[in-house]
């Protein structure tokens, strides 16, 4: 399915989640609208690295970013599948792999609509929203 987000449509597989289409819409709004910082949908996780990948972005808190690289260490794997899973990621938004930069804090990559230029607008509102201040001490333009 797609769902319009910051201006962009960005495509969400929702075979993976088990509520339907309009739950789902309806919590990404409420996100851009900066009323919601979680979501409340149940995912199906595969059982291979992209699910663990997809786990460990579900915990980096709103308004947050963790690297590729500390990912990895968490997951004894590498930062490139760190970086390959999070590209894999069938659900973006609801699952953040947004929140994931690379060591320097450089948005290295989104796979969602419109690719960098939306991870950037998605964790601005992130930073807006929270009131946190920038979370990265570097998060160049793109």
């Amino acid at each position: 399915m797609q769902v319009e987000c910051f201006g962009t449509t960005i495509e969400i597989d929702e075979s993976v989640v088990h509520e339907p289409a309009e739950d789902i819409r309806r919590q990404v709004g409420e996100y851009e609208r900066g009323e919601r910082r979680t979501f409340d949908l149940t995912v199906a996780f595969v059982d291979d690295l992209t699910g663990e990948v997809m786990r460990a972005m579900a915990e980096i808190p709103y308004g947050e970013t963790r690297t590729y690289g500390a990912l990895a260490a968490d997951l004894d794997t590498s930062p490139v599948a760190v970086g390959q899973a999070c590209g894999r990621n069938p659900i973006p938004i609801v699952i953040p792999c947004h929140r994931v930069v690379g060591s320097d804090g450089s948005l290295r990559g989104y796979s969602a609509a419109d690719g960098v230029a939306t991870k950037r607008r998605l964790l601005d509102h992130e930073t807006r929203v929270a009131g946190t201040g920038p979370v990265q001490t570097r998060l160049p333009s793109e």
